[in-house]
C-alpha cells in the first residue's frame, strides 16, 4: 500500500524510512549527471531530494519542464545509508542553490512519476534558486508574482502572516472581544474625504472604505469590545516603500475606558502574544530572514510628540517643517530608544487634535498652545505601525468637532445615531498588518509583505 505523505518534517518522514510513499507536489529542478538524475521535488511544506536510476524514468523527466504537478512515488532511504558518496556530494553541491528547508535527513529513490499537466512552459524565473530569487528587483519580483510566491522564503513571509492573524484573534477572543465584519463600500469618508476612491454605486457616489472606524465604535454599543480584520483603501498618491493603496487593517475598539491608556495596555498584552506565538511556531520562517523578534514586556516607552520632536532636534539636529514626525524622525526616535532602554518601539502620544481624526478625544493644552488629543502612534523600527486613541463619546461634543472641520454634521446622522442614544467612553486602534510584518523581517518594502500589492502604478497581477 502506497502512504500519501507531506513533507513537513524530516522527523516524520523518518517513520516512513524504507516505505513506498507518495509526493503530491511540484518538480523544482533537475540535475542530469547521465547515469543517474537528481531531483528537487516541492510541497507545499518543504523540498525533498529524489534519485533517479532507472533510464525509463530517466527519460521521462527530461521530457518535464520544471515546476510540473506530478505525484511522486518511491522509497525513502535515510541519505547516510547512500554508498555511492560522489553523487550525494554532486547532489548536495547543487542542493545548496535550491531551498531554505531542504530536507537533509532522508531522500526519496523514485519508482514512478505522474505528470499531471503538459505541454508547459519553461518559466522565466528560477523558483528554487534562492539567491536568483533575492536578487530580483522588486518590480520584477511583484510582476511575476504568481510564480514568485512558490520560492519557499517568499511563501514564509504570508507563514508569519497567517500566525500574526491567528495569534491576533486568539488573545482578543480571550480578552471578550467579538469579531466584526463591517461594510467596504461607504457613503462617507472615515477621514473627512481625504484619499478616498470613489465608485459609481447605481448612479450615486460611494466610496471604498478607508477604516472601519465609524463601524467599530457604533458596534461598542452593542458587544462593548470588538475587533475586524480586513482590507481598507487609502488613494495614496506616492509610490513609496511604506504606503500601499489596500492592505489588511487590525482594529480593535473597546468600551468603558477610563483614558487611552487602557487601549495602549490592551495593545502591549496583545502585541507580546502575537510575538510570543510567531517566534514559537515560525522559527524556520524567521530564520530565513535573520528577523528577532522583540521582546515585550509589561511596558513600552511613550513621550509626548513635542518632546520627541524637541529631542530629536537638540540631539539630533532632525528639522521637518510638519507638525508630525516624517520618516527619518521616525528612524531617529526608534533608533534613540533602542539604544536608551533596549526596545524598538515607543508610542508617541499628545498629537495636536487639529491634526487627528473629528472623532479623536480633545487632550490638555499643548505646549504650542495648540489643543492636543488623547491619541497615539506607535513606531517600531523607525515606522509607524499603529494609530490609535480615545474617541469623543458624548453626541453634542462630537457633532461640534464635525462642524469644527467644515463637515455637515447632518451627512454623518447614521453614525450619529449610537452617540445621540448613549455610548460609553471608547477608545481602538488600527494596525497595519504588512507594516508589522516588514519590520518585523527587516524587508526594504511594504509590498513584499502584501500578496499581491496594489500602488499608484499597480492595479496587476
Amino acid at each position: 500500500m502506497v502512504t500519501s505523505i507531506k513533507l513537513t518534517e524530516a522527523a516524520g518522514l523518518l517513520t516512513h524510512a524504507d516505505k513506498t510513499v507518495r509526493i503530491k507536489g511540484h518538480l523544482q529542478a533537475t540535475r542530469d549527471l547521465g547515469q543517474i538524475m537528481f531531483l528537487i521535488v516541492r510541497d507545499a511544506s518543504a523540498t525533498i531530494q529524489a534519485v533517479v536510476t532507472e533510464a525509463h524514468l530517466q527519460e521521462q523527466l527530461r521530457q518535464l519542464t520544471s515546476e510540473t504537478p506530478c505525484y511522486f512515488e518511491g522509497v525513502l532511504q535515510a541519505q547516510q545509508q547512500k554508498k555511492n558518496k560522489e553523487a550525494k556530494s554532486a547532489s548536495a553541491t547543487e542542493n545548496s542553490q535550491t531551498s531554505p528547508s531542504q530536507i537533509p535527513l532522508v531522500e526519496l529513490v523514485l519508482t514512478s512519476v505522474e505528470p499531471l499537466a503538459s505541454g508547459l512552459h519553461v518559466p522565466p524565473i528560477e523558483i528554487g534558486k534562492q539567491s536568483k530569487i533575492d536578487n530580483l528587483s522588486t518590480s520584477t519580483l511583484l510582476d511575476y508574482r504568481p510564480l514568485t510566491l512558490r520560492n519557499e522564503k517568499v511563501r514564509a513571509i504570508f507563514k508569519i502572516e497567517a500566525e500574526i492573524l491567528k495569534a491576533f484573534r486568539h488573545y482578543l477572543n480571550g480578552e471578550n472581544f467579538i469579531e466584526i465584519h463591517s461594510p467596504k463600500i461607504v457613503a462617507t469618508g472615515t477621514e473627512g474625504g481625504a484619499q478616498l476612491f470613489k465608485i459609481d454605486y447605481f448612479g450615486r457616489t460611494a466610496y471604498l472604505a478607508q477604516s472601519p472606524q465609524f463601524y467599530k465604535q457604533i458596534m461598542v454599543g452593542a458587544f462593548e469590545r470588538v475587533y475586524e480584520v480586513g482590507p481598507v483603501y487609502r488613494a495614496e498618491e506616492h509610490d513609496t516603500t511604506r504606503h500601499l493603496n489596500e492592505y489588511i487593517s487590525l482594529d480593535i475598539e473597546m468600551g468603558f475606558i477610563n483614558s487611552e491608556q487602557d487601549v495602549i495596555a490592551m495593545q502591549i498584552g496583545l502585541l507580546r502574544h502575537i510575538m510570543e506565538q510567531v517566534k514559537e511556531h515560525c522559527q524556520k520562517e524567521l530564520a530565513m530572514y535573520q528577523a528577532t523578534v522583540p521582546t515585550i514586556g509589561t511596558t513600552l516607552p511613550q513621550i509626548r510628540l513635542e518632546e520627541a520632536q524637541q529631542l530629536l532636534a537638540s540631539k539630533y539636529g532632525w528639522k521637518s517643517e510638519s507638525t508630525d514626525l516624517d520618516g527619518e524622525g521616525e528612524k531617529l526616535l526608534t533608533s534613540h530608544f533602542e539604544k536608551e532602554e533596549g526596545i524598538d518601539m515607543v508610542y508617541v502620544t499628545d498629537y495636536p487634535h487639529a491634526i487627528r481624526p473629528f472623532y479623536a478625544m480633545p487632550g490638555g493644552p499643548l505646549k504650542s498652545g495648540e489643543a492636543g488629543s488623547k491619541s497615539f502612534d506607535l513606531l517600531f523600527r523607525g515606522l509607524e505601525i499603529t494609530t490609535g486613541g480615545q474617541r469623543i463619546h458624548e453626541y453634542e461634543q462630537l457633532r461640534q468637532s464635525i462642524a469644527s472641520r467644515g463637515l455637515n454634521p447632518e451627512e454623518f446622522n447614521d453614525y450619529l445615531l449610537c452617540f445621540k442614544h448613549g455610548m460609553p467612553p471608547h477608545g481602538g486602534l488600527a494596525i497595519g498588518l504588512e507594516r508589522l510584518a516588514k519590520q518585523l523581517l527587516g524587508l526594504p518594502s511594504v509590498k513584499q509583505t502584501a500578496l499581491f500589492p496594489r500602488d499608484i502604478n499597480r492595479i496587476t497581477p
